[in-house]
């Protein structure tokens, strides 16, 4: 008997898990709550480690057409201190496959090829044994409602799907980012553009930082975190972006001139407070219903997230096409090996932010030089 399986949301978990079931000749229903692929900007860019997303690639079948469009000169990295000072520059090397960049649109359309997924579709509530045939029912916001066998839900940080398993929401780390953007800085911004390099510059104060990267076509995303409390704005209106604009520049105030131009430059401001799920977070399993990426582990942004979303997505669609008969004891046993690799991974970069945004600058450098190949 054909099961019915439905991933919410088509982000790179959903996408993963449903792009390598299609390639084991298994339907699934991709449910995404966006009205159509570009219906939003995609966001910045991703590396995509070996044995991690590259690996979660291979096993959809894609890992040659991602070589071809990933940058493995992004993976250049350079860290000044804030009076401009560089402290540590990391060149790329043009065979370094680890770690190489890719826009996540790219990477979206890389994914989506010959999926069929359904548009416009959100979820708002899933209901373990309350289907048809006891199966999982999915309820969606425009009133119809539907049964499955198995629901995953890939549908990040504020999921619709994890209260069907587990009472936890992220909380606040006390750490906030505001992103903006430079487009075409190689001709518009040349200066800043020979600061950031192929890859990303990074610049670590007291309790704050700045970062920018560089994604495909001269576009490039601009990050200023710091530390503040999650009302940090309660007097400063957030659409008005030179009011933004005036008050970030007051808070990395003395800093070189070059990287006030990373913000001074920007084309647009966006709030991002830094939500994370506890680090072991895990649940008792329900059958039918399961969790990948953010939703099953929200973690700081350090590189990890996108990549183990992925990885799971794969995983489990393997282990669904190819495993025991009883789906549920595929799931069981995902669940197990997730919780486990998950939990290393969000101690890492629950210690990484705390030390990339610290009292103590010295921290994000150490941090660095542990990291980065020597």
């Amino acid at each position: 008997m054909r099961r019915r399986i439905a991933v919410v949301g088509a982000g790179p978990a959903g996408l993963t898990f449903a792009r390598v079931l299609h390639r084991h000749g298994r339907p699934v229903t991709v449910l995404e709550r966006d009205p159509a692929p570009d219906a939003r900007p995609p966001g910045g860019t991703l590396d995509l480690h070996q044995g991690m997303g590259q690996s979660a690639l291979d096993k959809a079948g894609l890992l040659t057409e991602f070589q071809a469009l990933s940058r493995p000169e992004g993976q250049a990295m350079r860290i000044l201190d804030p009076d401009g000072t560089v402290l540590r520059d990391w060149p790329a090397r043009p065979d370094d496959r680890a770690n190489p960049e890719i826009d996540r649109g790219q990477l979206r359309d890389l994914l989506l090829g010959p999926l069929d997924v359904q548009w416009g579709r959100d979820v708002t509530q899933v209901v373990p044994g309350k289907g048809d045939r006891g199966g999982v029912l999915v309820r969606l916001a425009d009133g119809r409602q539907e049964t499955f066998d198995l629901v995953v839900g890939a549908d990040g940080a504020w999921s619709r799907t994890r209260p069907a398993v587990s009472p936890v929401t992220p909380h606040y780390t006390g750490v906030t980012s505001v992103e903006t953007s430079l487009d075409d800085v190689d001709t518009r911004h040349p200066d800043l553009a020979r600061l950031i390099g192929d890859g990303s510059v990074a610049v670590y104060g007291v309790n704050r930082s700045v970062v920018a990267q560089r994604n495909s076509g001269g576009h490039v995303k601009v990050h200023a975190r710091f530390r503040a409390p999650l009302d940090w704005h309660a007097n400063l209106d957030l659409a008005d972006g030179e009011a933004v604009r005036t008050s970030l520049l007051a808070l990395f105030d003395g800093w070189a001139a070059p990287v006030l131009d990373l913000l001074r430059h920007g084309t647009a401001f966006v709030h991002r407070p830094c939500y994370a799920l506890p680090v072991s977070h895990t649940w008792t399993h329900v059958p039918g219903v399961t969790l990948l990426g953010d939703a099953a582990h929200l973690m700081p942004p350090l590189g990890a997230g996108a990549n183990l979303a992925m990885l799971e997505g794969a995983e489990l669609a393997e282990s669904l096409a190819t495993g025991p008969e009883d789906p549920d004891q595929a799931v069981r046993a995902f669940e197990e090996r997730m919780w486990a690799r998950a939990g290393r991974w969000a101690k890492i970069t629950t210690d990484g932010l705390e030390r990339l945004v610290s009292p103590d600058p010295a921290e994000a450098l150490a941090h660095f030089d542990e990291v980065q190949p020597s």
